[in-house]
């Protein structure tokens, strides 16, 4: 291939999604790579050693109100239904969370009927609050420190690191406290999984005359020349951290694969959190209840999260937002180079606001008009 156009650096959904974008409404030639030996980022899926479909990087779940993101991605995919349960351990009983009627009911004892009882029993409780300072305010303020302490604080302190009052609201305020039954995570309009799995959309969105994708290449060893940059990593990485390196969570997984000989499921719902700070792990996936793989085997994971490793998280604090500031400023002087995505812009995304995002990067960069001038 020529020396490409565009350099897209990250096979994540926001490199995939640009490259696609730039490569089929533009019409140029579009060099994607990434340091990782696959496309589809923290997304990626594949059969393992028992021939069970999992998630390498933890579970990911796809839900949006967006219908432009769901009619974008619906090009590259068909989709399975799919709504997502979590069950909390508490003390040995399942209780779904996000916390509903059924949670209160289930840990109290109680036979509370309607909303206005629900919300009755909250108000009870809550603590009033000025101002949501941090993630202890956000929750203690809607249903109260008991279940604070009990459902929350243990689980984010062994997710981040950090206590919740050391945290941004916003991160403990992204769960719903619902005074009804509805039991399901998300409470989205769209909510499906792709039907072939994550690696599949992607080597879909990738397949384009123009693109050429290069897996286990790292920028620093690029040699072509380009025009413009897209760049989804790490924004303290691509300036080498001349501020000092921005703070990310990462996780670590242990595996555990059992013969289920009838196809049968080993845990009621997919996903089990361990909110208590006396287990080491913070939730047990279990991946065919997201793929509806039927299969003699199935897989757990138990996710630990971590300090180390591969980015996943930024981590939303006061200090670290400032910090990140100062590297977007130099990324607001740059020309020829967009930064898009969760670690670029140092943003805790969901998949479609990641692609989103990217299809406004686009827009605003490139352009929405088709390109007469077509390579061959």
């Amino acid at each position: 291939m020529p020396d490409p156009d565009v350099v897209v650096v990250g096979a994540g959904f926001a490199g995939a999604v640009m490259a696609e974008r730039i490569a089929a409404v533009r019409g140029l030639r579009v060099l994607v790579i990434d340091r990782r030996d696959h496309i589809a980022g923290n997304a990626f899926d594949a059969r393992d050693q028992h021939g069970v479909l999992i998630h390498r990087y933890g579970p990911h779940i796809f839900h949006t109100n967006a219908a432009k993101v769901s009619d974008y991605l619906s090009r590259f995919t068909e989709w399975r239904a799919y709504e997502h349960r979590v069950l909390a351990d508490v003390g040995g009983r399942l209780v779904p969370m996000p916390i509903n009627r059924t949670t209160l009911n289930a840990l109290y004892g109680l036979s509370l009927r309607s909303s206005d009882e629900v919300q009755a029993f909250f108000d009870a409780r809550a603590e009033r609050r000025e101002r949501l300072e941090n993630s202890e305010d956000a929750v203690v303020a809607k249903v109260g420190r008991e279940l604070y302490e009990t459902l929350f604080r243990g689980y984010t302190r062994k997710q981040w690191g950090l206590d919740p009052s050391e945290l941004h609201a916003q991160v403990c305020a992204r769960i719903p406290v619902r005074t009804n039954d509805d039991d399901r995570y998300f409470g989205d309009a769209f909510q499906c999984m792709p039907a072939d799995g994550y690696t599949a959309l992607f080597e879909r969105l990738l397949d384009h005359p123009l693109i050429e994708v290069r897996t286990g290449v790292e920028f620093a060893d690029l040699r072509e020349r380009y025009d413009h940059l897209v760049w989804t990593g790490p924004i303290d990485e691509y300036y080498d951290r001349r501020f000092g390196a921005l703070p990310y969570r990462s996780l670590r997984f242990e595996t555990e694969t059992r013969a289920t000989p009838s196809g049968e499921l080993l845990q009621p719902v997919a996903v089990i959190n361990h909110p208590s700070e006396d287990v080491p792990y913070t939730r047990v996936t279990e991946y065919r209840h997201l793929t509806g793989q039927v299969h003699g085997a199935s897989t757990l994971h138990y996710e630990y999260p971590s300090a180390e490793g591969d980015p996943y998280y930024p981590v939303p604090r006061p200090e670290n937002r400032a910090l990140y500031q100062r590297y977007a400023a130099l990324a607001a002087r740059e020309k020829g180079v967009t930064f898009v995505g969760r670690l670029a812009r140092y943003q805790y995304l969901n998949m479609d606001q990641v692609v989103a995002q990217a299809l406004a990067a686009f827009t605003a960069v490139f352009g929405a008009e088709r390109s007469r001038a077509v390579h061959a």
